[in-house]
């Protein structure tokens, strides 16, 4: 049993620590204490109704020998700082995604955790439910064919109730709007499905939402394999998730939800994925409900098992550097309004 730390309490942290005990409880992983800068009356609920030891101090967590791993759900930009100060105390890290704003961010925090000879975790999560695996094992067989394209759309109204001093409301953390709260997870499924990304193309731009951040933002994507991809995010309308793949002899539609402010821990867990479709060139078109998995457990545990040496983590640091030098790719573009080569 890995004894964890959550580092950083806010409603995704909360998500973390809800995916692995109560109703939910796990044999792999669990977490013994809580790092927060403020003890709210509602953490302090909470911390209490999970036994878990509150913290102030993240040095604290770190020089704490009964902790074996901390997960990092903290702002975007302290992570790489976080990872090599977990990696330099002999902790495993698990991060929440991004990984990090730069490519040189994440390539320090790899180096590091490589020095300490620690395990490293990242949280694209959506990589584990079945109906991407499903879809990976469509796509190595060639049942598709030839891959011609992948896009997607992630949605969801959160912008719209942030406010101004909410740290998600900050340009330096949250560039190019739904980007790094949710658009992420479709850059690394595109990553993993089809090879490492060439060059983007980006447009991002403010509409609707009060604060001082973008809530509009397409993605135009060249593969080095060759294909294309696209990806849009918005983040003040309603919900809403869509992956597809076309190849010369079909694609497959997948779609579901987003992390909808206010929505219950388990719907946010478990209903990340729905109604999905299969067209093959020649034939009708086949539909079915994708099974309820919590996939946030899932990525948890799988990283217990990398740390326990049974299995290796689904995502090679290398996929997550390249995740963080497209992430940079994104944001350089959207500022000089060109197509940017990822470097």
């Amino acid at each position: 049993m890995i004894n964890a730390a959550i580092v950083g309490m806010g409603w995704w942290g909360q998500t973390l620590v809800e995916s692995v005990s109560g109703n939910s409880n796990s044999n792999k992983i669990r977490f013994v204490a809580g790092v927060a800068r403020k003890a709210t009356e509602q953490l302090e609920a909470f911390t209490g109704e999970h036994g878990l030891a509150f913290v102030h101090d993240y040095e604290e967590i770190l020089a704490d020998p009964k902790i074996d791993a901390v997960v990092l759900a903290t702002p975007h930009s302290v992570h790489a700082d976080q990872v090599v100060a977990a990696a330099a105390a002999g902790k495993h890290v698990f991060c929440e995604k991004p990984f990090a704003l730069r490519k040189a961010s994440a390539e320090r925090a790899v180096a590091a955790t490589e020095k300490a000879g620690v395990t490293l975790g990242l949280g694209y999560n959506r990589r584990l439910h079945p109906e991407m695996t499903k879809l990976r094992e469509q796509i190595g067989s060639g049942e598709l064919g030839e891959i011609l394209h992948c896009e997607a759309n992630m949605t969801f109204p959160n912008a719209l109730y942030l406010s101004p001093d909410a740290w998600r409301a900050s340009r330096d953390e949250t560039p190019c709007g739904g980007l790094t709260p949710m658009g992420v997870h479709a850059v690394d499924g595109m990553i993993d499905l089809c090879g490492e990304i060439d060059e983007v193309y980006c447009q991002s731009f403010r509409r609707a939402v009060a604060v001082d951040a973008d809530d509009t933002t397409s993605m135009l994507f060249r593969m080095k394999a060759g294909m294309s991809g696209y990806l849009a995010t918005m983040t003040a309308t309603g919900g809403g998730f869509s992956f597809q793949v076309f190849g010369s002899k079909g694609f497959v539609r997948l779609e579901g939800m987003t992390h909808i402010a206010g929505a219950p821990s388990e719907e946010r867990r478990k209903r990340c994925f729905g109604t999905c479709y299969f067209k093959p060139v020649k034939g009708a078109l086949q539909s079915w409900e994708a099974d309820q998995v919590d996939i946030v457990q899932a990525v948890l545990e799988r990283f217990a098992d990398a740390v326990n040496g049974t299995q290796p983590f689904l995502i090679s640091t290398r996929e997550m550097i390249h995740g963080a030098a497209v992430t940079e790719t994104i944001v350089k573009s959207a500022a000089s309004h060109q197509i940017e080569k990822v470097v």
